[in-house]
């Protein structure tokens, strides 16, 4: 979901900068902030060309103080991720410039190309995108890079879930007990490590079709498990329960391959969920402010408690 706004909301030395990365004749005529992301600040930048005509450019930039720490790293990574998926038939942005020490802008930040198409976060028509997004994590986990990227991190522990207000203490014990063991030995793959609806963008004129995917910041090397699992959990916290088991269904009716035994994918995907145990409201309020207002925190955690019962009761 975008937002109008004027073109002054460029910050000084950022409009400096990417005007430096401009062709010759060409300006920056509008700003539009980008919404639904969670860790930045997104804004697509339109730029007039000499003929009369128009292109549109993507600023990413880190302002909060965690990620401005962790920028050089983040932003380094992902400019070079998007210039290795040019030409694999994954779909990405390409990286235009990268100022990842904040040394031109006000803020680390990442300039890079516009993709068409827009994010789609309601419940209609999922039955026809679930197996989309599928074959496109498929196709993600086939790369095979010539150097490979960082190795997954786990991004919860045992000893850091806190289960939501009301949820059910028992399902949430067993699940905790299942994530203190030692993660399941894997075959590595290829990862986006943030692959969900909020981060693929789809054409819904006709037949709904994707266009690419965005944000690569945390680009990984592990389990295609981890992966699935994150999806799901996403698509169970905005659409229920159900279609977060649903997504793994549709991985391996797309070719994808997971753990052999039902424990092993149990860990992944538990790994996953718990997760958003502290951070319901964080995770729910860009999809609010896309149009979901349905999605309060209440709702959200209790599809996560709803969630993890499942999970229990299928592959437990």
């Amino acid at each position: 979901m975008t937002k109008r706004d004027e073109a002054g909301t460029l910050r000084p030395s950022a409009a400096e900068w990417v005007g430096r990365q401009l062709g010759a004749g060409e300006r920056i005529v509008g700003v539009e902030v980008l919404h639904g992301g969670i860790t930045a600040e997104m804004r697509r930048l339109v730029v007039a060309t000499p003929d009369g005509g128009t292109r549109d450019l993507v600023l990413r930039t880190f302002v909060d103080p965690h990620h401005v720490r962790h920028a050089e790293e983040l932003l380094t990574r992902e400019a070079g991720v998007l210039a290795l998926l040019a030409g694999t038939g994954v779909t990405a942005p390409g990286p235009v410039a990268v100022d990842a020490k904040a040394m031109h802008c006000e803020y680390p930040s990442l300039l890079m190309t516009h993709l068409p198409g827009r994010t789609v976060l309601d419940d209609e028509g999922l039955a026809e995108r679930v197996p989309l997004l599928a074959r496109q994590l498929v196709a993600i986990h086939a790369l095979r890079p010539a150097v490979r990227p960082q190795e997954y991190e786990a991004w919860t522990t045992a000893e850091r879930v806190v289960p939501p207000t009301g949820a059910d203490a028992a399902a949430w014990s067993a699940a905790v007990d299942v994530i203190r063991k030692p993660a399941p030995a894997y075959e590595g793959r290829f990862l986006h490590r943030d692959f969900q609806p909020g981060n693929v963008l789809f054409d819904v004129s006709g037949r709904p079709r994707i266009t690419g995917v965005v944000d690569w910041v945390q680009t990984s090397w592990g389990p295609a498990d981890i992966d699935v699992a994150h999806c799901s959990t996403n698509l169970a916290l905005l659409h229920g329960p159900a279609w977060g088991t649903r997504f793994a269904e549709a991985y391996e009716e797309a070719g994808g391959v997971l753990a052999p035994a039902a424990r092993e994918r149990l860990y992944w995907r538990l790994l996953d969920a718990l997760g958003f145990a502290a951070e319901a409201d964080l995770v729910a309020r860009p999809w609010r402010a896309a149009g979901r207002a349905e999605l309060t925190t209440p709702v959200v955690e209790g599809r996560l408690d709803g969630y993890v019962v499942a999970l229990l009761e299928v592959l437990g």
